[in-house]
């Protein structure tokens, strides 16, 4: 194979597996060289058990204050970067230890498995309220604006103790940040926008603190306000749009694969095994950070200190080598192991959340709409190839 010089941005294989040429690049060279359209010479990781090892090992850094991030696209109009980004405050994803742990520590007792399990059934409820609003609309009808962005955006401003009514600004803002192609300027002022908004929310918090995370955190006078806005920046953009277009593109995959759905459907108890596979086959956060902060050895290859790693998870996920069939759905398949919530010290904190909201929304759609169909041909659904979390743009259904 010649060496890759950009990262694919379109689904040539199909709209639920890696583009042809990654599949290609797995088979042969699972960790590879890469020039970057910057000229930096970095690297692609594509194989599982190479995808996991750097995401095990913290001297592949997450820290983008240390080199320079260069981009794997070609992004019209982005200037030349010469100097590393500095650290956001409170933006623990992008650290390392010490920094990282003393933050994510703060929340860790917050998304454990007994309080996600506790919320459970507050959960089902705002689930079955957004489907009893969508049985009183006329279809056909967008599945992402009445479902899929809702319910996640619902548990998360509950959670967070964001108002709700404040969602559409927040929806709008925290998806243009999210376009790959968005120009240095605009994606700063989205970031300034939302930032200045949560200011004002975590200032009020610190104030008069209620019953949610934000005032829990707020409590605690050794988090600065600009920890606290980049913290509930963080939870806000990953507590509704991951789950979002899990459900809808999960959706979308079902119908598209009806022997699938028609078996899901026959056994309701089938759908947190379902939840798992369809996490690993469509694996809507795809494209990983990292930084050899020193020479590093990854699968026979000598990666060079200050190099830049792209990790492929989606890639990683449909490696045959660590799953049978992997480019075909099977709700039946035990996934255990997937990576799609990430592996390591930044494993995802909200996965537990995630999965319960993605249980509830699964079932009660198959459940209150048994003929429930696409209400376009499968190649005129706007796919979100143009994001940095993949998805649909919208999804017309009808019943």
């Amino acid at each position: 194979m010649s060496q890759p010089n950009t990262l694919p941005t379109e689904r040539d294989a199909g709209p639920f597996t890696p583009a042809s040429g990654i599949t290609r690049l797995r088979e042969t060279r699972p960790v590879s060289q890469m020039v970057f359209p910057d000229g930096h010479e970095g690297w692609i990781v594509t194989g599982y058990e190479a995808v996991r090892q750097v995401m095990a090992d913290t001297r592949f850094s997450s820290r983008q204050d240390i080199g320079v991030l260069h981009e794997p696209y070609v992004i019209p109009g982005m200037p030349v970067v010469t100097e590393p980004s500095p650290q956001t405050p409170g933006m623990f994803i992008a650290m390392d230890p010490p920094d990282h742990t003393r933050l994510r520590r703060r929340l860790t007792g917050t998304f454990t498995v007994r309080r996600m399990k506790e919320l459970e059934e507050h959960i089902v409820e705002i689930v079955e309220r957004q489907l009893d609003e969508l049985t009183g609309l006329e279809p056909p009808v967008d599945l992402v604006k009445h479902f899929a962005l809702p319910v996640p955006s619902l548990v998360i401003c509950e959670m967070l103790g964001v108002p709700y009514a404040d969602r559409e600004e927040f929806q709008a803002n925290s998806a243009r940040f999210l376009v790959r192609d968005l120009p240095l300027d605009e994606k700063m002022a989205v970031f300034g926008a939302m930032g200045a908004y949560l200011a004002g929310l975590v200032t009020r918090k610190r104030a008069e603190p209620g019953e949610d995370i934000l005032s829990d955190l707020a409590r605690q006078d050794d988090l600065t306000i600009e920890e606290l806005v980049g913290i509930a920046f963080l939870l806000l953009l990953a507590g509704h749009e991951t789950t979002a277009n899990m459900l809808a593109l999960g959706t979308f995959a079902l119908l598209e694969h009806p022997d699938q759905l028609a078996g899901l459907r026959a056994d309701l108890s089938l759908i947190p095994d379902a939840v798992e596979e369809l996490m690993r086959y469509l694996t809507v956060v795809d494209v990983l950070y990292r930084y050899a902060s020193e020479d590093l050895e990854l699968g026979g290859e000598l990666i060079a200190k200050g190099s830049t790693v792209v990790v492929l998870l989606l890639a990683a996920n449909h490696d045959p080598e660590r799953f049978d069939n992997a480019d075909t759905l099977d709700v039946h398949r035990k996934a255990r192991g997937h990576m799609s919530f990430g592996h390591g010290i930044h494993q995802c904190l909200g996965q537990q959340l995630a999965r319960i909201e993605m249980r509830a929304g699964f079932e009660g759609l198959l459940r209150r709409f048994p003929d429930l169909a696409l209400a376009v041909p499968a190649r005129e659904v706007k796919l979100r190839t143009d994001m940095r979390i993949y998805g649909v743009h919208e999804l017309p259904v009808t019943w």
